[in-house]
């Protein structure tokens, strides 16, 4: 996309000494090794297409945050051992996937595969932004920003986000065994640039309503959570946090838990937009509720649980044997949805390849309205886009889109 950007990139920006030095330079800005793969390529896309996923994105979040039974349905899909009161109004983070589909027109659409109230990678996705400007030597007028921002004002909208108005030694990452999390480097640039601690989950101390981490030997008050624990991790390696989530908890989230519950896959069935695939819940259509919305083909279909991160679980094809193993108790956990179809579009010395766009939005407790902030793409020529299902493959992996300013 984007001519003469794409060729003149692939026959005279890249090499692979500069996509080794790409490497060094990202693990050694984030004092960590980073552990998935990183595309060798940025990929240029036209404003206007960038522009339209997240007119897309904000559209698809109002359709559920302002409908009162979509709320409360969602609910329900909260577990009670989960539960968390002082509930926040609106997802403080979103991000929202689409696939780069062909439409019956020709022209190029956003396709939506999936959105999540759950914080992405956005310290990372910003120094990867500016990594491959820097270390190829790419035209310095080259965006990843979206919404007009610069790296300013980009960081001073991160801050008010998770740190808010607090001493940020008094702020958290909460995540799961972070050391052991191929997102360390991320939590590294939000350490660098905002001075908050990164926290593992099981060592917090809770006394009555407040929640204690440990640093050099001193228990400091925890006043906000930037929150990155994902709850099926902890029910899946048994971990038992440092406190219970029902208990009423003297501490604001920057990502209220239960978001991640409300605003999931779950959601995709009850929306209605061009960009929006068809999708019926499993326990429906065993019911007989939707099955004449999907395709006929089993090949089109996708069989997804609710609830996994990275495109874990993901099936496609599934047979009727494989979908009545899944117990009837579990069934409304999982969503059948129409199969999307990536148009490859990025010429690359190893074919033509498939480009999924994350659009990652920040909503602020002081702002009325939700704000995208940058992309994230993956580069992909199998099945799945995800950096875990591209190994041994190049031209793949995560990647960052820059954008022309004249565009």
């Amino acid at each position: 996309m984007l001519q003469p950007l794409r060729a003149e990139f692939n026959q005279t920006k890249f090499s692979p000494e500069r996509y080794a030095a790409l490497v060094e330079h990202l693990c050694e800005r984030t004092r960590a090794r980073i552990e998935f793969r990183i595309c060798e390529t940025p990929v240029f896309l036209p404003q206007a297409l960038l522009e339209e996923m997240a007119d897309a994105g904000r559209v698809l979040t109002h359709q559920l945050i302002d409908n009162p039974e979509y709320m409360r349905l969602s609910d329900g899909a909260i577990p009670e051992r989960y539960r968390l009161g002082n509930d926040n109004p609106r997802p403080n983070f979103m991000t929202v996937d689409f696939g780069v589909v062909r439409g019956e027109d020709g022209l190029l659409r956003p396709k939506l595969v999936e959105l999540q109230a759950f914080p992405s990678v956005f310290g990372y996705q910003d120094l990867l932004a500016r990594s491959y400007r820097e270390v190829y030597g790419l035209d310095p007028s080259l965006s990843g920003y979206l919404d007009g921002h610069t790296e300013a004002s980009y960081w001073e909208l991160l801050r008010r986000t998770i740190v808010g108005s607090h001493d940020p030694r008094h702020v958290v990452l909460l995540e799961v065994d972070p050391e052991g999390q191929k997102t360390l480097p991320d939590f590294h640039v939000y350490e660098d640039r905002l001075s908050i601690a990164t926290v593992d989950i099981a060592k917090v101390k809770q006394e009555g309503r407040r929640l204690f981490y440990q640093r050099d030997g001193e228990w400091i008050a925890i006043k906000r959570i930037f929150n990155r624990t994902i709850v099926d991790e902890l029910e899946r390696r048994g971990i038992v946090p440092g406190f219970d989530y029902r208990d009423e908890l003297d501490v604001e989230w920057a990502g209220h838990p239960n978001w991640y519950f409300r605003i999931s896959k779950f959601s995709i069935p009850h929306l209605h937009h061009p960009s929006v695939p068809t999708a019926v819940f499993l326990d429906d259509w065993f019911a007989g509720r939707g099955r004449d919305r999907l395709p006929e083909s089993r090949e089109e279909i996708l069989l997804k649980p609710l609830y996994s991160f990275a495109g874990k679980g993901i099936q496609f094809a599934p047979t009727d044997a494989e979908l009545a193993a899944i117990p009837e108790a579990d069934r409304s956990l999982y969503l059948l949805q129409e199969r999307v179809h990536f148009e490859p579009l990025i010429e690359t010395p190893f074919g033509m390849t498939q480009a999924e766009v994350r659009i990652m939005y920040v909503w602020p407790d002081d702002e009325p309205a939700m704000r995208p902030l940058i992309s994230l793409v993956r580069l992909g020529r199998g099945l799945m886009m995800g950096v875990d299902h591209n190994r041994n493959q190049e031209w793949v992996g995560g990647s960052a889109a820059l954008v022309p300013k004249q565009l």
